[in-house]
């Protein structure tokens, strides 16, 4: 084993929302890859599951609800206490909320719910990897955010998500200019229809801005999980600011 895969095997990441979907896809690469990593959700099962998918890779999994601030403290504690450090989180924890409402029905709960979930428990996973980066040695690691399509421009009737992953992306520009003197590297990837659960209704029909629904197409996710890996084991030198990855056909570009 030569010198750059001795160190690719040495690094550890965090994976918040590890149980399904692009957190999945992204933890299963890294592993396979020779992460190791922490994984991060709120039900154990499936967490279990994404292990399972790479019975010889390092992974430990940590039931995690990212909008409460001591379950963030102990995720990050376990995770540096089994693995030494922490070199990537991505954070990827999500919620869509309730489709479909009107703004004017939307719930007070429902929309602190997606707030909570999308933006706090971003900001309060950053700011426990910004302590751990900050004062382990060597110091520094990358931060890379899951933002979405929704942070350029609405789906309709998407008011909670659309708010907060605009909010993602100023996140990670405030992050990107802190994290500079301690070496740390923040990201952003802006994700387009990858095919996931969360995603599956896409191709059977989704309301468009003109008030028609119709099936869109979706990515392997996979290919998401290579881009993060990308951008993961770039060195601290280089930074992807932000990357968009989607469906080359889905009705974003020239809106349609």
């Amino acid at each position: 084993m030569d010198a750059k895969q001795t160190e690719q095997q040495s690094r550890t990441a965090v994976v918040t929302g590890a149980g399904s979907g692009i957190g999945r896809a992204v933890a299963v690469e890294l592993l396979r890859a020779g992460w190791s990593v922490a994984l991060a959700g709120r039900r154990p099962g499936t967490l279990d599951e994404t292990a399972a998918l790479v019975p010889d890779g390092a992974s430990l999994a940590v039931r995690t609800d990212v909008s409460r601030p001591e379950d963030v403290d102990a995720l990050f504690a376990a995770a540096v206490g089994r693995f030494g450090r922490v070199d990537l989180l991505f954070n990827n924890a999500g919620t869509f909320g309730p489709g479909g409402v009107p703004v004017e029905e939307l719930p007070y709960d429902a929309w602190r719910h997606v707030v909570d979930t999308n933006l706090n428990g971003a900001f309060l996973c950053a700011q426990a990897a910004f302590r751990q980066m900050k004062e382990q040695d060597p110091r520094g690691g990358r931060i890379i955010n899951n933002g979405s399509i929704s942070a350029h421009t609405p789906r309709p009737l998407s008011v909670a998500y659309t708010a907060t992953k605009h909010a993602l992306t100023g996140l990670t520009k405030s992050l990107s200019l802190d994290g500079r003197p301690y070496g740390i590297a923040v990201g952003q990837i802006d994700i387009g229809n990858a095919a996931t659960d969360m995603t599956a209704r896409m191709q059977t029909g989704a309301l468009q801005a003109n008030g028609e629904t119709a099936p869109e197409p979706v990515m392997d996710v996979a290919d998401v999980a290579r881009t993060v890996r990308h951008m993961a084991e770039l060195p601290l030198e280089a930074n992807v600011q932000f990357a968009t990855v989607l469906a080359t056909t889905m009705p974003f570009v020239g809106r349609g």
